[in-house]
Parts: structure tokens; sequence; C-alpha cells
């Protein structure tokens, strides 16, 4: 496991890299409109972006439609309600849902997060958990007493969150790199190391791969993931930009090009 900035060869299966839009949203002020977002991603080389999201069945086709249109693609569906996300989801032909740890107790998350996996598995999907600061899902520790308790649930690695609570995730591939459904590819500087992780938006603020703290990291776990036989979607995800997302997510996708993909 490792490697630096040079791709993964050989039989290796295609990755898909899209963009987990979330700061693209705070940037403008909302997800003011689907076709221009899309056309501007894939003008800088990027598959899609994670989600289709939508308020009823009509728009979330009249969504699908316009992603096959633009050439462009999706890795999940969010709709109004969990039942809805798994119906479109399933419908799109997509395979898996996100999980929310919100800030929930550990025993509740892992309750809700089994029962969700089940019925996630009706539709034929996995039910997949974003780590995050500042949720029951934080720490290396965490995240793997999630993986253990949940043996159905995946996992949506973000690198950064958990690079930011003091995990390693390399040290987690070794473990668990089968569990890894999809990827979040970020990277953070320190706005002020000083201010404990209660505060980690004090702390620490999000940025383009290759200009924070985990320097090369990102391409190690890309191709760590892949040898261990990962087929699915890396998202590049900024979930603050200073400037026109854009240009960050073009720097971000430079990166991940030299990493081979």
């Amino acid at each position: 496991i490792g490697g630096g900035l040079s791709g993964a060869k050989g039989n290796c299966k295609p990755v898909k890299i899209g963009v987990a839009d979330y700061g693209m949203n705070v940037w403008d002020g909302g997800l003011l409109d689907t076709g221009q977002r899309l056309e501007a991603l894939k003008a800088i080389g990027y598959d899609g972006i994670e989600r289709l999201e939508a308020s009823d069945s009509a728009q979330a086709l009249h969504k699908a439609g316009m992603f096959r249109r633009l050439g462009m693609d999706f890795g999940t569906c969010r709709g109004p309600n969990p039942e809805l996300s798994f119906e479109w989801t399933a419908a799109f032909g997509k395979d898996y849902v996100w999980l929310n740890a919100g800030d929930r107790n550990p025993e509740i998350l892992y309750r809700t997060s089994n029962l969700m996996a089940e019925a996630a598995a009706r539709w034929g999907l996995t039910a997949a958990l974003h780590n995050h600061l500042g949720s029951p899902v934080e720490s290396q520790a965490e995240v793997e007493a999630f993986l253990e308790a949940c043996p159905r649930c995946q996992l949506i690695l973000d690198t950064a969150h958990l690079a930011g609570a003091g995990g390693d995730p390399m040290a987690l591939l070794k473990k668990h790199a089968k569990r890894v459904h999809a990827l979040h590819l970020k990277d953070f500087v320190y706005k002020d190391k000083s201010i404990g992780l209660d505060k980690w938006w004090d702390r620490l603020r999000f940025c383009e791969l290759g200009a924070g703290e985990m320097g090369k990291l990102n391409a190690d776990v890309l191709n760590a993931v892949v040898r261990a036989g990962f087929i699915g979607w890396a998202f590049v995800e900024h979930d603050t930009h200073l400037r026109n997302p854009v240009e960050d997510l073009a720097l971000s996708r430079a990166y991940v090009k030299r990493a081979g993909f």
C-alpha cells in the first residue's frame, strides 16, 4: 500500500472521478443551475457529482435525463425521505445510499444504520456512512467501532475528516479497504491548531488537493483502494472555497491526474 503521485497500473478497474459539491453550494448560496454546474465540471475533467437531489419523482426523472444528455453521471440519489432515496437510486441503476451519522449517540446510530442497511439491501443497494468531524464517527477508533457494529454497512471514506481527527487513512485501509464503497478526497490547512476538535471548523479549513497537510496522502489512498479491488466513485470535495470553486476543483483534478486517474 502506498505509492505517492504515481497511478495504479496494470489490470485495475476504472474509477470515476467526481465532485461532492457541498462547498460549491456554500459558495453559490445553493444549487442554482444543475446543468450549468455539470457543464463547468465536465470542462475541467470530472465525470459527475455525488448526488442527484430532487423534491419529487418528476424532478428526479428530469434531472437524470439532464445528466445523461450532458454526458455526466452521479453516484446516488437523495430524496425528501429515505424510501424515495432507495427507490430513485435503484431505479437509476446506482448502488449505494448515504447513512448520516448526525449528532446521534452511537447506540442509536448503530441500530438505525443496521436497519437502513437491511432496507437498502431489499432494493439491491449498499448503505454507506460518511465519517465526519463532529459526529459519532469522527476518530479512527470510532470508524472501526462502527464497521464492527454494522457489518452490512460500508464506508464513504473522507480522507481529511479522518486525518483532521488524528486518524491515519492508510492504516485504516490495511484493515478495511474492502469496506470502502466511495471516497471523499479532501485536503486541509490549520487555521489555529491550538483549538480543539469540539470547534473543528475554527481549527482547520479544507482546501484543494495537495495544498494542505495531506500532501500526497490522497494519491496514496486512491492507489491503495484500487489495488484492493475498488470499483467506484472518488469524489473531490472542498467544504470551503475562498475563490471561484471551479478554480480550486481544476487544481484538485490535476492532482488526481498526476496520481494516474
